[in-house]
Parts: structure tokens; C-alpha cells; sequence
């Protein structure tokens, strides 16, 4: 699956220079607001090292990570639904993504111009809310009035379209933003064509240092259950080429922020990893959790979905303690999977299809 996810904020909160640490792209992350105004898409490597022992083992020719495509769009303020500053124009860039970040600006640096008079990160998540609230009024708007005149000629499927779209549109007259709303599964669904940006995941990125939160704010999002991260971008950005040993030495974890936040990406969407190897390839392939081995071969291609027969499976691991498949062979842990067979992160898989 094509993952991708939406970077949006305030001015000057540190969008751009998170973006060109991610990509390693050069971006416009001058210090005044507006500075990004045409919408920056970078493709990322998800780091693994599952494919880089897999590819040593193997020999293979090539090593294929699972990639994120990150949309980095103008900063956001104050009535940018009705128009205001820049980000209003390219909130549909946003609208076919995954999932969105919100960066929020924790540090406070005089020599960074705040469009704000304070710090305060509840207020600038409201305000981000409020927009993308907004902007999903109108959206919902235009399609209720659609679904409406098909419900009048007699099609059951605008019927029930028209039903859902209304209770959304009573929610988000609310403030009620969509992910976190009472909607069941079967009404997020019929709404996913619409491309809401208030029902998309969100992870919450405070820009700065720890002692920049306060508990109160920390306890808040965790009783909200927002899934948040604190990560200082400027010195990410520094350190973007830095071994795990250097990192340490600098007095960093050793493990890169940025991995942190591809993970917890990962993570509120639900998705995980399985491998397939060989001579020409170790590849990374993503899909979401409790999907099936035959959704794992769809991963790969159409005809290994529809024509499934069966799967072998092993862990990754285990494949590498036991130095190939060969000697996994001999010690049982290859495993055969049918059609029901749950995909577990981490597995390496052979599908076998015939038509």
C-alpha cells in the first residue's frame, strides 16, 4: 500500500525543517510565515533492518524499504477555511493521505517569529482543528446536496449516504472532529470517499524539548488518548546524518527521531511489515494488522490474492539464526498457511498461487 501522510501547522512551528530532515530534500524553511507556498512531497525509506540482514544473508541484488510520502503544505492560520494566508489553498493536497501530523510549536525562541503572542499548544491544536473542521463543513456541504437530489430520484445508496453525511455534519457543527467522534466502522466507511481531514489518524508532534511540556498539557493529551511525540526538529536536523555512536557521544538517544516518528506513524494506522527475499530482492511490503495471507499476496499482486493457494512462513529472525532456509527446512520452522492465516509483523512469506 501507498502510505502517506499530511505535515501541517501553524507558521514557523518547524513543518519545513522537519520535512527536509525526513527527505534530506531542500525546501524554503526561511524565518518568516508563508515561507512554503507550493505544496513539498518527499518519498522516505522507512528505515528496516530486517531488510538490510535479510539482503546479507541472501545475497541479494537489491534492497527495497517500504516508503512513506510525506506532504509538507503551507502553514495554517487563524481563518485559513475562509481564505486567510496561504494554507487554505493546499489543504486538498492532504486529502488523499494516510494520516496527519500536526506540528505544534513547544520551545520558545524569540528569534523565531510566533504568529501567536504565546506558546501554547492547546490553543494551536484548536486552531488546526477548527480549520480542518471548517474545511470539512463545506466539503460535507456539497456532497450532502448531491446525495440529497439522488435520494429524491430513488437510489438506496444516497439514501444512506445522505443519513451519514448529515450526522457528520451535526458532529462537526459540534467541534466534534470526525476521528474521534462516535462514528461506527460502517459509517467512517461510507464517508472514506469523501476525504475528510478531520477522520484521518492524527499524531501530535511537539516541537522542542521535554521541559517544554508541562505535566498539565501531557496529562490532557493523555486523557484524551491524542497520541503525541516530543521531538526537537532543529536538532534532528543537525544530526540527520549522524551514526547511532555519534548520536550517543552528543549525548542523543541513539536511535533517530525521526525513526521514532515513522513508527508511531505505524503505529495509529495500524499497519505492520512482512519480507519476501530472494536472489534479486529483499523487499519490504506493508499492510494493516489482521490482514490475511491472501491480502499479504495482493500486497504483492493482484493474481497472488485472487489465485491464492497456500503460504510459507517464517520469521525473520528465525530465518537469520538459522542461517537460511535450508537449515530452517531441517528444523521445522517453516511454516505452511492457508487462506486464514493471520500475517504477524516481521514474517518472511512465500506465496504459492495457481489459476
Amino acid at each position: 500500500m501507498n502510505l502517506s501522510i499530511g505535515i501541517v501547522g501553524l507558521p514557523n512551528v518547524g513543518k519545513s525543517t522537519l520535512f527536509q530532515t525526513i527527505t534530506k530534500k531542500e525546501v524554503p524553511r526561511e524565518n518568516y510565515p508563508f515561507c512554503t507556498i507550493d505544496p513539498n512531497v518527499g518519498v522516505v525509506a522507512v528505515p528496516d533492518e530486517r531488510v538490510e540482514k535479510l539482503a546479507e544473508l541472501t545475497h541479494s541484488a537489491k534492497k527495497i524499504y517500504a516508503t512513506i510520502d510525506f506532504y509538507d503544505i503551507a502553514g495554517l492560520v487563524k481563518g485559513a477555511s475562509r481564505g486567510e494566508g496561504l494554507g487554505n489553498q493546499f489543504l486538498a493536497h492532504i486529502r488523499e493521505t494516510n494520516a496527519i501530523v500536526y506540528v505544534l510549536r513547544a520551545f520558545a525562541n524569540e528569534n523565531i517569529i510566533n504568529t501567536q503572542e504565546t506558546v501554547d499548544v492547546l490553543r494551536d491544536k484548536e486552531i488546526l482543528d477548527t480549520e480542518l473542521i471548517l474545511k470539512d463543513l463545506d466539503t460535507i456541504e456539497k456532497r450532502l446536496m448531491a446525495a440529497e437530489k439522488e435520494a429524491k430520484i430513488g437510489k438506496k445508496e444516497a439514501v444512506k449516504e445522505a443519513a451519514v453525511l448529515q450526522k457528520a455534519k451535526d458532529l462537526l457543527d459540534k467541534g466534534i472532529v470526525l476521528s474521534e467522534s462516535p462514528l461506527i466502522d460502517e459509517e467512517k466507511e461510507i464517508l472514506k470517499n469523501t476525504c475528510l481531514l478531520t477522520l484521518k489518524n492524527r499524531l501530535y508532534l511537539f516541537n522542542g524539548l521535554e521541559s517544554d511540556i508541562s505535566a498539565e498539557v501531557k496529562n490532557v493529551f493523555e486523557k484524551n488518548n491524542w497520541p503525541y511525540l516530543v521531538l526537537d526538529i532543529l536538532t534532528e536536523f543537525e544530526a540527520v546524518d549522524m551514526s547511532p555512536e555519534e548520536r550517543l557521544s552528543f549525548g542523543l538517544p541513539p536511535e533517530s527521531g525521526l525513526n521514532v516518528l515513522i513508527k508511531k506513524c505505524y503505529e495509529i494506522l495500524g499497519l505492520l511489515t512482512f519480507l519476501t527475499i530472494g536472489p534479486d530482492e529483499t523487499r519490504a511490503w506493508t499492510i494493516k494488522k489482521g490482514d490475511k495471507a491472501p491480502q499479504a499476496g495482493g500486497a504483492i499482486h493482484g493474481d497472488f490474492e485472487e489465485f491464492f493457494i497456500k503460504a510459507e512462513v517464517i520469521n525473520w529472525q528465525d530465518l537469520l539464526n538459522s542461517n537460511g532456509f535450508a537449515k530452517a527446512r531441517e528444523k521445522g520452522l517453516i511454516r505452511t498457511e492457508g487462506k486464514e492465516y493471520i500475517v504477524q509483523d516481521g514474517d518472511v512469506i512465500e506465496i504459492k498461487f495457481g489459476r
